[in-house]
């Protein structure tokens, strides 16, 4: 037994490892190796042989304790007078008297026996993208999409067979897909179950291929349709289309399509959630007197009177001009704008002249915040 792997190393558990452990090991293992999955791939099936011996025994609590302690040895019905590793009695364990079908053992990992190529498969999902202006994203509307999917062949009905013809029911696996192959091994007779490879696990032979799908029974074909883009839809999201993907085998139902949005940036909006942000420049008479100013909205244009006094940086709130709820377009969100004051500039000799006039008859309550600020400085220079 000097060429077989260490148990655990072949699962990749500790030897400590729990029950559970094991299990989950050996679930991962055997779908990974398992002739389904790599059909015509001897090294895997190798593997796949070896992973179940190795949970034959570490899932045993009697085997495991006798191969912790022994290892190899201990298992071997040859050592100890031929009753075990010192005379330890393995009853019918590798004496022919015990079989394992492997079938049944993954029977808990792929539903009742191994996964089957002729069992219904549900089609697969397919994405295309879409992009969108601001607005659109905001107010929704309809878009045409253009994309790719496997469809049942119109030719044959999705049977592979040319019309006129039908496909056979294989006779090396009898209709099932699937063959049985019994070995002796140490363990006892191990029965490993494995694709068809004369049917390729579809049970069926088509000796007259259809023309149209080379015998696949379904063809791919780039579809265009309408959809309809929600209101209040965001930059990243996705859109599902319900059976439109690609279309299942054997039953299975049709996979969805879905519609990745982009949303290109708006000129001066910017978008957090349901509501949009935007800023607005006001002149220095504005902020200081107070003024009735335009305000952008998706809309159009609104009008919205600022108090007098306002500083720069205030953020004042339209209600209800933001973004539509996606589920209840009703409900809106809010358009928060926030005034920026705009300093002069290129100031001719006559303005100048009245800006230090006016700035010579400011007093401290004209300038509280700049007040507060000086006085702190002070008291902390004081101190």
């Amino acid at each position: 037994m000097a060429d077989k792997r260490d148990y655990y190393e072949v699962l990749g558990i500790s030897k400590g490892a729990s029950d559970s452990e094991i299990k989950k090991a050996y679930r991962s293992m055997a779908k990974k190796y398992h002739p389904d999955m790599n059909p015509g791939d001897k090294e895997a099936e190798k593997k796949f042989k070896e992973v179940n011996e190795a949970y034959a025994v570490l899932s045993d609590e009697k085997k495991k304790s006798i191969y912790d302690q022994y290892g190899f040895d201990g298992l071997d019905p040859s050592a100890g007078g031929g009753s075990g590793f010192g005379g330890f009695d393995f009853g019918g364990f590798g004496g022919g008297g015990m079989d394992f079908d492997l079938g049944d053992i993954l029977g808990g990992i792929f539903g009742g026996g191994g996964s089957r190529r002729n069992a219904a498969m549900q089609g697969s999902d397919i994405q295309c993208r879409v992009t969108l202006s601001f607005e659109e994203a905001v107010f929704g509307c309809k878009k045409d999409v253009s994309f790719n999917r496997v469809e049942k062949c119109p030719d044959c009905s999705g049977s592979g067979a040319a019309r006129g013809t039908s496909a056979e029911t294989c006779s090396n696996c009898g209709g099932s897909g699937q063959v049985k192959t019994t070995k002796r091994t140490a363990l006892g007779m191990f029965q490993t179950t494995s694709s068809c490879e004369r049917c390729h696990g579809t049970g069926k032979i088509i000796k007259t291929p259809c023309s149209n799908c080379s015998g696949k029974g379904y063809i791919r074909v780039t579809k265009k349709m309408e959809v309809t883009i929600p209101a209040g839809i965001d930059n990243g999201q996705r859109i599902a289309n319900r059976g439109q993907g690609d279309a299942g085998r054997n039953g299975g139902g049709n996979g969805d399509l879905l519609i990745l949005v982009n949303v290109r940036p708006h000129d001066f909006f910017e978008r957090d959630g349901m509501n949009i942000y935007c800023d607005i420049p006001i002149t220095y008479p504005e902020a200081a007197l107070g003024a009735e100013i335009t305000v952008p909205t998706l809309e159009g244009e609104s009008t919205y009177t600022i108090p007098a006094g306002t500083q720069s940086g205030t953020v004042f709130t339209l209600r209800g001009k933001g973004v539509p709820n996606i589920n209840n377009s009703r409900n809106r969100g809010d358009l928060l704008f926030k005034v920026m004051i705009e300093t002069p500039s290129n100031l001719n000799n006559s303005q100048k002249d009245l800006l230090r006039q006016f700035a010579d008859t400011l007093v401290d309550k004209n300038h509280q915040k700049k007040k507060r600020f000086l006085d702190r400085i002070f008291k902390s220079k004081k101190s």
